[in-house]
């Protein structure tokens, strides 16, 4: 076996798969939790951005923290954790690019990510960018690398439960 067969098996591998599952889900569900029971707040902080025009701004401050709840126990209980990962994961990417643009844009502002509650002197850009890239690779490790069931033929040939992708 080679490396790179090696590589992949450790993160195809239940333990590693699981605490990515943990890791990721249970990221979103906290995130989630603050934002949930502040709407209004959190809808503040969406407009701060800057980015969305006020009509989506209550919309995506109810309908975020929920799909980030829902997918985080979807991934924490092990149900639909490809696709779980796939909309934490493209979540992720667009909070990524909106900190991005904030970034280059110069401004000032709270991130949201983890509580409504603004500070003073706004979030750091630079290291919240630095901490989504890092969030990401555990939804990638189980997009990429996670396993999906298949289906036996009629005369039961497949002896696994469980196929992992290539």
């Amino acid at each position: 076996m080679n490396r790179k067969q090696k590589i992949f098996d450790f993160l195809a591998s239940g333990p590693v798969q699981y605490l990515c599952c943990f890791i990721l889900g249970g990221l979103f569900i906290y995130a989630s939790i603050d934002k949930i029971v502040n709407p209004h707040a959190f809808a503040k902080i969406i407009h701060n951005y800057q980015l969305m025009p006020g009509i989506f701004i209550y919309a995506m401050a109810i309908i975020f923290p929920w799909v980030e709840m829902i997918a985080g126990l979807s991934l924490v209980s092990g149900i639909f954790k490809r696709t779980a990962a796939i909309i934490l994961s493209g979540m992720l990417l667009v909070f990524t690019i909106a900190i991005s643009i904030n970034l280059i844009r110069g401004l000032k502002f709270d991130c949201g990510c983890f509580s409504t509650v603004a500070t003073q002197s706004g979030s750091d850009p630079v290291g919240l960018l630095i901490r989504d890239i890092l969030i990401l690779i555990p939804g990638i490790i189980i997009i990429s690398h996670g396993r999906t069931r298949t289906n036996t033929d009629r005369n039961g040939e497949e002896n696994s439960d469980y196929k992992t992708k290539n």
